[in-house]
This record gives C-alpha cells, sequence and structure tokens, in this order.
C-alpha cells in the first residue's frame, strides 16, 4: 500500500478512483495524526488490501462499509453501516458491510471487549458519512450550477427540488472523487436522524440462516489439517511424558506433537484425531496445589479474616462511624467460578509459512493474536495477517488467545496449514473462568436510618482487584472503606462478561436492600437519598452520572408500577458499569406455593440507541444470562479438576424458565456509551431481591438452586 504526505491533521483522506470509477473515502479510526494511505480499488475488489473502516460508492450505487471490530453477536457489523448511512443519506437496500482484517497500522481499537466499539467510533463514522455527502452535494451543484444550499439529499440520490433534477449517489461518485475534501463538516441535528434508532435486521441474518460460512467452525482451507489438542486434566499438573505410538498408528493421523504442557494430535479429520487423542498414553506431574471447591471456601474464610488487604479507596472517619452507629448490618456473598461456554467452541486456523503467517478465526483480540503468533515463530508483526471471522459467541473468552497460540505452534511443527478444535469438554475444562469471589459488607445506620459508614472487602480467585471501588455508592456515604485481597490459584481465569460487575452488583445491591430494610424504608427510596447525598454532598470524587442513576431508577419504578401490584412480588436493582446505567425490576409470583420470577423490566440509559431491534436483543440477553448464571450456573473442583464437562452437567436457563423482559431507553440524546453488557450486572440481584420479598430468606450466594434458602421454597 502506497502512502501519501500528510497535508493537514484531520480524519479523512478523499481519493480519486484511478480505474472502475467512484467514490473512495478512507477515514481514519485511530486519531487525526495517522497517516492517510492510498487505497487501490482493484485491490480493494479483489479483497486483497486490509483497510480501516472504509466508505466506497461505486457507480452502481452500492456503498461498502469495512468494519474493523470482531462481530459476536453483539450487532456492531450492522450499527456501524447504520451509524455511516445516516449521514449519508443512503438507501440502506444499497449498504454491504464486510468484515475487516486486522490493520494495527489504521485502528487505535480492533477489539471487541469493554462494550466500547460504538463509543469509540461514533464520532468517526459520522463524519465518514457526512463527508461523503458534502462531496456528492458539490459535485451536484458544479453539474447543475445551482448553490448547495438549495440542494438535499434522500435514499442514495441528490435532488434540486425547485427543477425537478436528481443523481444518484452513484452516478456522482466519479466528479465527487475530484472534489477537495473539508477541513470540518457539518453533522446531522440528532432529532433529524432518519435510521438510527429504527429496528433494522442483522446484516448477517440471511446468511446464519441459510447456514452460510460465517464462523470460524465453518473456515476450510483445501489441504488443511485437523488438530485436537490433550491438555493437562486438572490445574496444577504439568507434562511429565507421552506414549504415542498407539495414535500414531491409527487412521488418518499424520503426527502427534508436544508443546509446553499441551499434546496435539494432528491429522486429516476432526473424527480421526479424536479417536487418537483417546489413545494417548500421558501422565503427569504435580507442579502446584491441587484445589479443590472445599479448599477455596477455607480460603475464603481465611483472607477475609486476616488476608493482607489492598485499600481500594478510604473517605471520612470509617472506625469512628462504626463505633457510634445506632446499627451495624453485616453480610457476605459468594459466586463461583463459571465457564464462559460460547455456543462454538474455540477454534483457529494457522498457516506458518517460510515468508509468514496466514491466521484465521474468531477472535476478539486479533492484535493479540498475531503478536503471540510473531513471538512463537520469530517474524515480525507485519508478517503475520489475521483474518476476523464471525464469532458463535465469546462473552470474553475470546479475548484470550491461548487456542490461536496452539494453532501457531502446531502448524509451526508440522509444517502445514492446521486447524486446532475444540470440543465442547475441551472448553468447558480448559479454562478461562470467570473468577470466584466472596464479599464482606458492612453498613452503620445513625437512629434516623442514615447510612454513615459503608466497608467493602472483596477476595478473589485471579480476579484483579474483585471490587470497583469508585462505583455507587462510593461518594454517597461519608464514611467508606473498600478494600481487597487476592489468592492466587493455578486454576486459569480472565475476563466474563461485565468482568468483576457481573457478580459485584448482584452482591452490592442485594446488600443494599438488606440495609434499606434494616433501616426502615422503601428500597427505591433508599438509594435516591444516596443518589441525592451524592449529588449535593458527595464524599470525595464521584465518578458516576447521578442523574443518569436517578433517571434509569426513577423510569423502572414507573414502569413497573413500584409497589402498587397485587400478588406480585418486586426487586430492585441499579447500576452503572461500562459507561451506561441500567435499572431493573424483577417480578415473583408465588404459584402452586412455589416463587417464580416471570417478569423484569428493565430501564436502559446506553445514550442514543443505533439499532433498536439489536439493542433490545443485547438487554433481554444480557437480562437473561445474568439471572441464569446466578439461579443455576456453577463449575466446582475436585483436586484441580472440574466437576462440569459438558452441559449435562452445567445447569443453564431453560427456555421455560426465562422471564419475560419488558425494556424502556432513557431518550436523553447523550451519544452512545456501550450495550453488550451494562444489563447483565444488575439482574442477578433484581431476582434476589424480589425472591426475598416472596419468601423473607435471602439469596446471599450463587447459583441460587444450591442455596439452602432456595432449595426449602422451589
Amino acid at each position: 500500500m502506497q502512502s501519501v504526505e500528510q497535508s493537514s491533521r484531520r480524519n479523512f483522506l478523499k481519493i480519486a478512483a484511478a480505474t472502475g470509477g467512484g467514490l473512495f473515502l478512507g477515514f481514519n479510526c485511530s486519531n487525526a495524526a495517522a497517516l492517510p494511505s492510498i487505497v487501490n480499488p482493484e485491490a480493494l475488489a479483489a479483497g486483497a488490501v486490509n483497510f480501516n473502516s472504509f466508505l466506497t460508492i461505486g457507480n452502481d450505487n452500492i456503498i461498502t462499509i469495512f468494519s474493523p471490530n470482531p462481530e459476536i453477536g453483539q450487532g456492531i457489523k450492522t450499527a456501524f453501516p447504520m451509524i455511516v448511512a445516516e449521514e449519508l443519506d443512503a438507501d440502506w437496500t444499497l449498504v454491504k458491510t464486510v468484515q475487516a482484517n486486522l490493520d494495527t497500522n489504521k485502528y487505535e481499537r480492533q477489539v471487541t471487549g469493554g462494550s466500547g466499539a460504538v463509543p469509540h467510533s461514533w464520532e468517526r463514522l459520522r463524519k465518514a458519512g457526512a463527508t461523503a455527502r458534502y462531496l456528492l452535494v458539490e459535485a451536484a451543484s458544479k453539474r447543475w450550477n445551482v448553490p448547495t444550499s438549495e440542494i438535499t439529499t434522500e435514499k442514495g440520490k441528490v435532488l434540486h427540488k425547485s427543477s425537478g433534477k436528481s443523481l444518484t449517489y452513484g452516478e456522482l461518485a466519479d466528479e465527487a472523487s475530484k472534489i477537495a475534501i473539508p477541513k470540518e463538516v457539518k453533522l446531522k441535528d440528532e432529532k433529524s436522524f432518519t435510521l438510527i434508532g429504527q429496528s433494522v435486521r442483522n446484516v448477517d441474518n440471511k446468511n446464519i440462516i441459510t447456514g452460510k460460512p460465517l464462523f470460524g467452525l465453518d473456515f476450510y482451507r483445501e489441504g488443511m489439517l485437523f488438530a485436537l489438542i490433550q491438555r493437562p486434566k486438572a490445574f496444577g499438573l504439568k507434562l511429565k511424558s507421552v506414549d504415542s505410538d498407539a495414535a500414531k498408528k491409527m487412521p488418518g493421523i499424520v503426527d502427534v506433537v508436544t508443546f509446553g504442557n499441551s499434546v496435539a494430535v494432528v491429522g486429516k479429520s476432526t473424527w480421526q484425531v479424536k479417536k487418537a487423542r483417546e489413545v494417548l498414553k500421558i501422565d503427569y506431574e504435580k507442579e502446584f496445589d491441587l484445589e479443590s471447591s472445599a479448599d477455596h471456601n477455607r480460603i475464603f474464610k481465611q483472607l477475609l479474616e486476616n488476608g493482607e488487604a489492598t485499600v481500594r479507596r478510604k473517605n471520612g472517619n470509617v472506625e469512628e462511624a462504626f463505633k457510634n452507629a445506632a446499627k451495624v448490618i453485616t453480610a457476605e456473598y459468594q459466586c463461583p467460578f463459571l465457564p464462559h461456554s460460547p455456543l462454538e467452541p474455540m477454534n483457529f486456523f494457522a498457516h506458518v509459512r517460510e515468508d509468514g503467517v496466514e491466521l484465521v478465526g474468531p477472535t476478539q483480540t486479533p492484535d493479540r493474536a498475531r503478536n503471540e503468533a510473531a513471538k512463537i515463530t520469530g517474524f515480525p508483526p507485519e508478517k503475520v495477517t489475521v483474518e476476523i471471522t464471525r464469532q458463535g459467541g465469546g462473552f470474553g473468552r475470546r479475548l484470550s488467545a491461548d487456542y490461536a497460540i496452539e494453532a501457531t505452534h502446531v502448524s509451526k511443527m508440522v509444517k502445514a496449514p492446521v486447524k486446532v478444535v475444540w470440543t465442547r469438554e475441551d472448553d468447558m475444562t480448559g479454562g478461562t473462568y470467570r473468577p470466584a469471589v466472596r464479599y464482606r459488607f458492612e453498613a452503620a445506620l445513625d437512629k434516623s436510618g442514615q447510612m454513615i459508614g459503608y466497608k467493602l472487602r472483596g477476595v478473589g480467585m485471579n480476579s484483579g482487584n474483585p471490587t470497583r471501588e469508585d462505583n455507587f455508592p462510593s461518594g454517597a456515604v461519608d464514611n467508606l472503606l473498600i478494600d481487597s485481597v487476592e489468592h492466587k490459584s493455578p486454576i486459569t481465569t480472565g475476563p466474563w462478561r461485565a468482568p468483576i460487575t457481573n457478580f459485584l452488583a448482584y452482591a452490592e445491591q442485594s446488600f443494599l436492600d438488606e440495609v434499606a430494610e434494616a433501616a426502615g424504608k422503601d428500597p427505591i427510596q433508599f438509594r435516591l437519598e444516596l443518589f441525592e447525598k451524592a449529588k449535593k454532598s458527595p464524599a470525595g470524587e464521584v465518578k458516576y452520572d447521578v442523574d443518569r442513576m436517578i433517571a434509569v431508577t426513577k423510569l423502572a419504578a414507573e414502569k413497573s408500577n413500584w409497589g402498587k401490584k397485587k400478588g406480585v412480588h418486586q426487586g430492585f436493582s441499579v447500576y452503572f458499569s461500562h459507561r451506561s446505567y441500567v435499572a431493573q425490576v424483577g417480578e415473583v409470583v408465588v404459584e402452586k406455593g412455589k416463587p417464580v420470577l416471570k417478569n423484569v423490566i428493565a430501564a436502559v440509559d446506553c445514550g442514543i440507541v443505533i439499532n433498536k431491534s439489536g439493542s433490545l436483543q443485547q438487554v433481554r440477553g444480557g437480562v437473561v444470562d445474568g439471572v441464569g448464571h446466578a439461579m443455576y450456573g456453577n463449575m466446582t473442583f475436585k483436586d484441580g479438576a472440574p466437576d462440569q464437562t459438558n452441559f449435562n452437567g452445567f445447569r443453564l436457563i431453560r427456555m421455560s424458565e426465562i422471564p419475560e423482559v419488558d425494556v424502556h431507553f432513557v431518550d436523553n440524546g447523550i451519544s452512545p456509551t456501550g450495550l453488550g453488557e451494562p444489563a447483565l450486572p444488575p439482574a442477578g440481584a433484581a431476582a434476589a431481591n424480589a425472591f426475598y420479598k416472596a419468601t423473607k430468606k435471602r439469596l446471599r450466594n450463587q447459583p441460587f438452586i444450591e442455596e439452602e434458602a432456595f432449595k426449602s421454597i422451589s
């Protein structure tokens, strides 16, 4: 790819197509200082060049958007082109989206995680569409010899209504490509949006439904080999010896290779390598303590009492507040390890050649996969290409690059293109899990029921910091202490959808209900009083938007008809995470003597909603995920080995158990703030608090079905 001298600090470069005609508008998704590049339209047509998010308008009126962020079901391949198409006034039926390959020269954040793709690219994408529209209007103005103020655009056409003239974008593309790029471009008034905020079908729906190859498991290259990896069966073991003679003699097996603690069986089909792996004779030896769940319970207790804690936040005089309290409330909450278990198990393709490495597969962090492959092979990163496939779920699991690392190792060793595939059992037992955590909460109340002191200690298993010390109720309590203790476990952990907050929100919001009850106050009113405190006389820095918290709280109360439904037991929860605000009301009814979660009402402030259809599904999916894992999900260990190895042992929420989810969005005109994760954290507490209202029994541990309190009522 050629480069051109940068003439000014701006995000856009317009280039006339040398052949084939059309407007090719490259726009940078990292920063204004990035070096622009010349795009070869022939190479583009051949799919041979990697781009940033890149807009083309062809003479056939087709508008193509290259989307850089990996698609894992969050709808980014639909949302990104919607943003561009809105500012462009495009005909949505003529908009096409293509997944971009990895290109770190152009992308600052080519990753899916943290609900950050749309917030990061919102303004850049709008400017891309608006700039293209500007060029098309200028081209029409010159052709018709009329002022641009008399020209409008609509559904892929440029119009001069007073004369009745009109041209399609494709008809103007060549002329538009010769017009100078503006330094600034005017964006639409958000009130005039016609596409953003509507319900639009996912651009991949048809291909998914008709079984077109989209996912990593679908990828096939003629002549490639398949590999399954045998990993240690328990966390804390290391490889001692391997007898692979029997496996090598089985049909279709090409080789058996060893690297690190892994043994790879390589052959011509997944079935052949699976059967050969079963006859491997492997001996392991202990490298670390083989921990069981019983050990974890003991460790949690010890560290809560005597662990060396790291202070995360302290305001006021906590000791004095608790000493003078009229009432002190204490409770402990615990969450287990959890597997990610996406529908599509881990898989990746690697071809280590003499001149570089080709990687293809489902990854949330393509640059991490590339850098790890470069380390293994000794090639510079620019010699490693990564093609990103659509992903059948990720939930944070595909932030790790371990399966791409495996594919690279095996390809390098057998000197052939190889696709590594994990079975469901591999996927569930091979890590990396949501870390297990136990929390101890303490609250001090004065005689009037005001919370004057708050303490939280979190003990995590490979969790890093298991708290979010600046989230609510920090800033709303004068005397506050939040600290944490970490246990280093051989059990591998990693981010799990809405990391840390997925269980911290459940614990915090359940505990605040306990405090509200001790104070003799309605749970929502209790929180609103704390919000007012944080707003009018904050204790230390407040790092969340109090008004947005209040807004979703009041909206959830209004839409759920809080406290006014006969025979319905309601539980409330509100949380801020990943820049967005979500309040939920869980509704439990008693049927045949047993409490059943029937409904969840969610109030969501994620800023401007791009695709209403996709946004609704993200919220509903987050609620179901949060409720389902809070009620049923559990991963236990015996001597370092997982007890649950497939879905017959790992309980998921069932279709008949899913509550109705009623979603309401706050319309405040704020730029989008993320939606892939924020609906999950409050869900468990909304359910738990509703169950308490129905049964007067607190659910302080997940999963609920393992709690004696729940067993006695279910």
